[in-house]
């Protein structure tokens, strides 16, 4: 079986083969790349590369698998330093029509890789939900360790201490 290959950021789904997969890169440009970077709080987002493939599952179901690979620059937490950190991350989603968007203030997530199906499949929505949620949460530069140690207690005044001294004294 033969694929089609994209490089669309959005696939209507009335257009994809249910017959074939579709396969699929994204390569960001430097202004996306520089708009995701400062979304994300990032000093720099050098390379950033989504690829994989869609394809029908069951009569009314995609499946999309894929490989989301990037090059991110964070400040250390500690020194602020840039950390460079290479990203290899698979990536799994199931577009389901019988999946409905959660609703209200206090919700219960479903399974991770279900998602809603509409008209659209929106792969650079996927990709920039994937890089945030690979990203180190607390990057350090290279032999920089947290201080664990408690810090010491500062001496507390205690103004009456002395009180019942000096009451004694005085009777």
């Amino acid at each position: 079986m033969s694929q089609s290959e994209t490089s669309q950021p959005r696939l209507r789904v009335a257009h994809l083969n249910p017959n074939k997969p579709t396969g699929f890169t994204l390569r960001p440009g430097a202004d996306d790349r520089a708009a995701l970077a400062a979304e994300f709080g990032l000093l720099e987002l050098p390379r950033l590369v989504f690829q994989g493939q869609i394809s029908a599952s069951g009569s009314d179901s995609w499946d999309l698998r894929g490989d989301l690979q990037a090059e991110v620059v964070q400040p250390c937490i500690v020194t602020l330093q840039p950390v460079r950190t290479k990203i290899d991350e698979p990536v799994h989603r199931r577009f389901s029509p019988h999946v409905a968007q959660p609703e209200g203030e206090e919700v219960e997530m479903p399974d991770d890789e279900l998602e809603p199906l509409g008209q659209f499949i929106d792969l650079a929505h996927v990709m920039a939900e994937e890089l945030a949620l690979s990203l180190p949460l607390y990057p350090r530069a290279e032999g920089v360790e947290l201080d664990d140690s408690p810090e010491p207690e500062a001496e507390t005044r205690r103004p009456f201490a002395g009180l019942a001294e000096m009451m004694k004294r005085k009777t």
